[in-house]
């Protein structure tokens, strides 16, 4: 690891944690022109998840930052007219579209893998691409079955070849139908301008690590990795010339970069109060999440029911710029159900009420009942709270 410029400005840790969620659209008045679209843009990732409770995370993104938008109007902002695409990011995650020449580095690297966890049976990949040729957008099934069993790793040639094409660049996830992915070629979904590979590494990561500080407001070296999984040699290579300057930030104990236009004027506005998907890009790395929250958060979908703390898919709660708590919503019928409820105290209450009843009536519910909580005591003010919501 290179050692790191000498830092340029100090920040307090409440200036990181402003500066943060400003990056990240939570503090200040959201530029509502550009709706979905600019929510993708000014984070650069959104990440998806087959875990549906209130709604799939990709439209939990948007939601917590721009309040109840028509769900239908979020799926068609991310795929109409080719606005984004899908690869591995983060995670897998739906990109903006101008970014496909900064992920020509991973393309190369796919191609360039010796081993996969699924054999490719020959003729099975150009036969994909002739179909999707003739007849695309598909889905996997309509290429010729997604899977022989239940069992993930046991794909049909056709998944596996498509997957795997998918990885090359040489085909493209245009939307999600069902959940399902709809495949099509690269060439055929995306602009003839950005439809290249000729951006070397150093520039990709360039890229993507300026980007990723952007969207960070700032970060630590493995802050910055982690947003797009760049290895953290990479990130050493290249930030220099990033855009991104260094800085000390309290109580941090490691060194850190910052969006110089992120310095220039102090971090004001309005603060949000809403639920946050787990995979939401804010809080989607634990140990950021605790050094700048205090907040200790992990996702419990895949615990064992005996050994969940807060619930299968608790949901924190952000409220004047803190994360006062956690939210396990279920739906049953036109009521949400908030199956556990853990607070940061009595000062919580408000906060959380007005986040169930934002969340309900976003997804077309009109009453809240709220079943555990972690301090009993608090069930009647947050009751009283929901009532006066709710009337």
């Amino acid at each position: 690891m290179t050692s790191a410029p000498r830092p340029t400005t100090d920040l307090s840790a409440d200036d990181a944690r402003r500066i943060a969620l400003r990056a990240q659209g939570f503090l200040g008045v959201p530029d509502r022109r550009g709706g979905v679209r600019g929510v993708l843009r000014h984070l650069g990732a959104v990440q998806l998840d087959t875990i549906s409770v209130l709604a799939r995370s990709h439209e939990l993104i948007p939601y917590a930052r721009l309040g109840a938008l028509p769900r239908r109007t979020v799926e068609d902002a991310y795929w109409t007219q080719t606005h984004a695409f899908e690869y591995w990011s983060h995670a897998a995650c739906i990109l903006p579209v101008e970014e496909w020449p900064h992920f020509a580095f991973r393309r190369r690297a796919y191609r360039a893998r010796p081993h996969w966890n699924h054999d490719l049976p020959d003729g099975t990949y150009d036969q994909v691409v002739k179909q999707l040729r003739a007849e695309g957008p598909l889905t996997s099934t309509e290429l010729g079955g997604a899977k022989r069993t239940s069992e993930w790793w046991d794909w049909s040639g056709a998944k596996v070849a498509v997957e795997r094409a998918l990885m090359y660049g040489e085909v493209v996830c245009v939307e999600r139908r069902g959940w399902k992915r709809v495949y099509d070629l690269a060439e055929r979904a995306i602009p003839d301008t950005l439809l290249h590979d000729e951006l070397d590494d150093t520039e990709c990561l360039r890229r993507l690590v300026g980007l990723a500080g952007r969207s960070l407001g700032v970060g630590t070296r493995a802050d910055i990795a982690d947003y797009h999984r760049l290895k953290g040699e990479q990130v050493d290579a290249v930030i220099a010339d990033s855009g991104l300057v260094p800085v000390t930030v309290e109580g941090w104990g490691k060194p850190a970069w910052a969006d110089p236009a992120a310095l220039e004027t102090p971090p004001r506005g309005r603060h949000r109060t809403t639920l946050l998907s787990p995979f939401d890009s804010l809080i989607w790395e634990r140990a950021r999440t605790e050094r700048i929250f205090g907040f200790t958060h992990r996702l419990e979908a895949y615990v064992p029911k005996p050994k969940r703390i807060h619930g299968y898919f608790a949901m924190p709660v952000l409220a004047g710029g803190r994360l006062v708590g956690r939210v396990d919503p279920a739906r049953e019928g036109s009521t949400l159900v908030a199956k556990q409820v853990t607070l940061d105290g009595a000062k919580a209450v408000p906060s959380v009420a007005q986040a169930l009843v934002e969340a309900a009536s976003w997804v077309d519910c009109t009453d809240v009942r709220v079943e555990r909580m972690d301090a009993p005591e608090l069930r009647a003010p947050l009751a009283r709270e929901l009532v006066r919501l709710l009337a």
